[in-house]
């Protein structure tokens, strides 16, 4: 089913697989560090041995990991803007360490440069990351955003636009339903989800598209606001999920729902009934 949630690691990077566990879970995304902090995290030899064989024999079949927020490679300041590079190079470098398949990367904000100035601070930015780890596996998946405030990659164009400039296997895509809906894309019909995925189809190539982050909205249709609800408790409905859940069976789907006491289990039940 490839269906799991972003998994806590307070107290240690394996212990996301105690929750995993806990949950019946064959997927999951985790930060490898403290994402409020630039401060780097180097992974130790025991903690990376303990981390890779809990992988090893766990149920996961897939796991990955969510970038820092602070990252912003789309920015019209220079030194922010090298340390993003620095950040999403150890984070990449991280990923490989520990076996993780993905990380999951904003865009990033224009600031006080026109959307294609940020667009093209941000490709040229992975094309260094990408040449700085190109002995690595790992992809980085660029996720559509909500459009709030200066934020690129709201539209599929953005993301296409990247994915061309950068010019390699190894940068792919994550698609947001909260962050779609808010961004314009009305998935909440059968209809108009099928119509989202052909033209992400067109743009993006469904071959590109490696997670899903299943989260309702709080917000409105093109109310660029994002704020992520229960599973079937915001305005998305249940459709666009049960759509997901029937159709990209091999996709690794996770949700970032609020982190509320037993919610997990309660989203990750409604979602498995759809299938």
């Amino acid at each position: 089913m490839l269906l799991g949630v972003h998994c806590s690691i307070s107290g240690g990077l394996h212990k996301a697989f105690n929750e995993a566990s806990s949950l019946g879970i064959d997927t999951f995304q985790i930060f490898t560090k403290n994402q409020r902090q630039w401060k780097e995290k180097i992974v130790g030899a025991a903690e990376k041995t303990i981390f890779i064989n809990s992988l090893k024999n766990s149920n996961i079949k897939t796991a990955f990991s969510h970038a820092s927020y602070l990252i912003n490679l789309a920015g019209d300041n220079d030194i922010l803007w090298e340390r993003s590079v620095k950040a999403l190079t150890s984070e990449v470098q991280r990923c490989n360490e520990l076996g993780l398949k993905f990380t999951i990367l904003h865009p990033g904000y224009a600031k006080s440069l026109s959307e294609q100035e940020g667009i093209k601070k941000t490709l040229r930015a992975l094309k260094t990351v990408i040449h700085a780890t190109k002995n690595s596996k790992v992809k980085i998946l660029l996720e559509n955003t909500a459009g709030q405030g200066s934020s690129i990659g709201y539209r599929f164009e953005h993301l296409r636009q990247i994915m061309d400039g950068v010019a390699s296997a190894r940068i792919g895509a994550c698609f947001d339903t909260c962050h779609a809906f808010a961004a314009g894309y009305d998935i909440r019909t059968k209809t108009g989800f099928e119509m989202a995925m052909e033209e992400l189809d067109n743009t993006i190539g469904l071959e590109n598209l490696h997670v899903f982050h299943l989260n309702d909205s709080k917000a409105g249709l093109g109310s660029n606001i994002d704020r992520h609800e229960h599973i079937g408790k915001g305005r998305l409905g249940l459709t666009p999920f049960k759509q997901i859940m029937k159709r990209f069976k091999h996709i690794p789907k996770v949700i970032e729902t609020p982190k509320e006491e037993n919610m997990d289990a309660v989203n990750l039940e409604i979602l498995r009934k759809l299938a």
